[in-house]
């Protein structure tokens, strides 16, 4: 048994679409590891970057973005960290699916009706030739290695103002 008396409170488990945002970051080229404590990721909007750190081996996590400050669960950054840090590696081909999708502006326009914003999405991904049962299977897989790993929160940190919009970062 480990010790978490040290840590924090559990997370609560995001929406799924944090999952499908987190994989669309990977998508994006906006996620970055800086070294085996720390991470950032750019907004989908390229206009906020969010600061994501880790501890005690991956199971205590700080994230700046507003739904892990204000809601509670962890956000689509440190998923994205996770994810690029080796929690689970989803294939290239659903990280590919998920990419260039304009997550905030889509989550505006159905005021965050998350699954109004995924039905939207696995109609555009199925326009463009992929599979969204596959995205979906893929996505739950991540929430399962999630909860395995049952990560405690870290620090609360506010989350960034908006910045200037910086440009997007080119695919690789």
């Amino acid at each position: 048994m480990r010790d978490t008396t040290s840590m924090g409170q559990p997370w609560k488990m995001p929406p799924m679409i944090k999952v499908y945002e987190a994989m669309g970051a990977l998508g994006d080229g906006r996620v970055r590891v800086l070294d085996e404590s720390k991470g950032r990721v750019t907004s989908s909007e390229g206009n906020k970057v969010y600061e994501v750190e880790i501890a005690n081996g991956g199971r205590e996590i700080s994230s700046n973005d507003k739904a892990s400050y204000w809601q509670g669960y962890i956000g689509y950054p440190a998923i994205a960290v996770l994810l690029a840090r080796g929690l689970y590696r989803p294939p290239a081909n659903i990280i590919d699916a998920l990419a260039d999708i304009p997550w905030k502006e889509l989550n505006r326009r159905f005021k965050n009706d998350y699954d109004k914003t995924l039905a939207e999405v696995a109609q555009t991904v199925e326009q463009n030739g992929h599979d969204p049962e596959a995205i979906r299977i893929e996505a739950e897989a991540v929430m399962d290695a999630l909860r395995t790993l049952a990560p405690y929160r870290g620090k609360r940190s506010r989350p960034p103002a908006e910045a200037k919009k910086v440009s997007r970062i080119e695919r690789p």
